[in-house]
């Protein structure tokens, strides 16, 4: 039998009435987008698809390392001294990583984007090997979050700082599909960007949205995880969704900021549920970067619901934090 988590109501998910589900998506991030919404028979599925589609175009068009052309490779080639202005999403987004990497002590760190690139995980072309010592340092040195200065909507450039939001900007994303959908008036629906989700209201039958927590590719044999999303959003981050390997070792796309490398913890994936995506990605990202322990302890003082997977002696071990186990039904 899965272990079932549903999280605590305060009121009862909207049961939409003469309604069916249909499903419709599109291509985002590098990866697909998808959603199940409950609209009448007279709905139009396309106008309502374009409609999410825009939203998560401007979150790309604002905060991708990979467009030239998007506010953050703007900020990231501004020079030194000067002020450059953000859009209010942007500034949102920022303003959130910024609370993240000071309540979890710089584990989660926004200004990682010149580490990214030399790890061969950002947009500029790798040669497959791990960055020279020497390299990494000087890279190291010019990156912080301590060194963002935001002037309401405006960013200073200290010099050579480079921003990578994606530890973050996905579970935007899934936010402003949401918001997308609540502005066309869906009363219920599930959203979906890179296996990020984020789920409202319950379907015709009156069950939640159901929904399996991602787990890592050698946990076949795990139980399996169900969480029924109403009002919630989950993401899963882990070291098996983008690295390299090199002479026996592999290399994780997630950077321990304390280091400027990828994370030698035993971390294999975190995931966290929260009421928004964004929080929930950046939290799980935080959480990868942590010991195993450390990182249940923080979750426990931060009332985070997390599930923390890592490798033990005996094979893949799993810590379940005191907010996520209030949820088990």
């Amino acid at each position: 039998m899965p272990r079932v988590l549903v999280p605590a109501l305060t009121t009862p998910p909207a049961r939409p009435v003469g309604g069916t589900v249909r499903a419709f998506g599109g291509a985002t991030m590098g990866t697909t987008w998808s959603a199940k919404a409950v609209l009448p028979a007279t709905a139009d599925l396309p106008a309502l698809e374009a409609m999410v589609q825009r939203a998560l175009d401007a979150v790309v068009r604002e905060m991708s390392p990979w467009e030239p052309l998007s506010d953050l490779s703007r900020y990231n080639h501004s020079p030194a001294g000067s002020w450059t202005p953000l859009p209010v999403a942007t500034v949102t987004v920022l303003r959130r990583a910024i609370d993240v990497a000071e309540a979890s002590d710089g584990a989660f760190d926004p200004t990682l984007g010149a580490l990214v690139d030399l790890w061969g995980f950002g947009p500029r072309p790798f040669s497959g090997e791990p960055p020279a010592p020497a390299d990494l340092a000087v890279l190291r040195g010019a990156g912080g979050w301590k060194r963002l200065t935001l002037d309401g909507d405006a960013l200073f450039q200290p010099g050579g700082l480079k921003l990578d939001l994606n530890g973050i900007a996905k579970g935007f994303g899934v936010d402003q599909a949401a918001a997308a959908l609540d502005r066309a008036g869906v009363k219920s629906y599930l959203v979906e960007v890179g296996g990020e989700l984020r789920g409202v209201g319950a379907k015709p039958d009156g069950q939640p949205w159901w929904v399996e927590l991602e787990r890592p590719p050698t946990a076949n044999d795990s139980e399996q995880t169900l969480v029924a999303l109403h009002d919630l959003a989950v993401a899963t981050s882990g070291d098996y969704r983008r690295f390299f390997d090199h002479d026996g070792r592999r290399y994780a796309h997630t950077l321990d900021p304390a280091t400027g490398a990828p994370s030698k913890t035993p971390t294999v994936s975190v995931t966290v549920l929260a009421r928004d995506c964004m929080s929930a990605d950046a939290w799980a990202t935080a959480l990868t970067v942590m010991a195993p322990d450390a990182a249940l302890a923080f979750a426990a003082a931060h009332d985070l619901a997390a599930l923390i997977v890592s490798r033990g002696a005996s094979g893949l071990e799993e810590r379940l934090s005191p907010a996520l186990r209030a949820m088990l039904d």
